[in-house]
């Protein structure tokens, strides 16, 4: 696989996704829950949405309960939370594992791509963020402590690309 576009998800309503519907956009890809201290970071990933999708950038968003089992609840039950809490508009798919055997492809890719701290692959914690390029490039991994506001100024300069 060489760039994001060889992937498929399945989305939150349980639909096959193929990343290459993504080509030409630039993508913010997040593992979220819904009883994470971070969670109020879907008021700012919606914020980028609302600001920069007209411009290329889209949102991906996959639920995880790996990490303190923030994420319990069914697909649907994350749907709605996200629906009626966030009125998020982003693509929300289904729930993943993000390390370990069973980690999902996608996120493989992701942290092979995108290694974090002292070259470590493993995401430590909820609403870690990874940035991919127009190309399916992945540029960069952000922790859980960077807000989506932190993220503007590199989202505007590959939209302006």
């Amino acid at each position: 696989m060489s760039t994001i576009f060889d992937f498929h998800a399945t989305s939150i309503r349980g639909d096959d996704v193929s990343l290459e519907r993504y080509r030409g956009k630039v993508l913010l890809i997040v593992n979220v829950a819904s009883r994470c201290g971070f969670t109020p970071q879907y008021t700012g990933l919606q914020s980028l949405y609302d600001k920069y999708h007209d411009r290329g950038l889209e949102i991906l968003a996959f639920p995880c309960n790996q990490f303190g089992g923030q994420e319990p609840g069914s697909d649907e039950e994350v749907l709605s939370f996200c629906s009626l809490n966030y009125d998020v508009k982003f693509d929300l798919f289904s729930k993943v594992q993000v390390n370990g055997d069973q980690a999902h492809p996608l996120f493989q890719y992701l942290k092979q791509e995108a290694p974090g701290l002292l070259g470590s692959e493993g995401i430590k914690w909820n609403f870690t963020k990874f940035l991919v390029d127009r190309d399916g490039r992945v540029l960069k991994r952000f922790g859980s402590m960077t807000t989506p506001s932190q993220l503007e100024s590199e989202i505007e300069s590959l939209l302006a690309a």
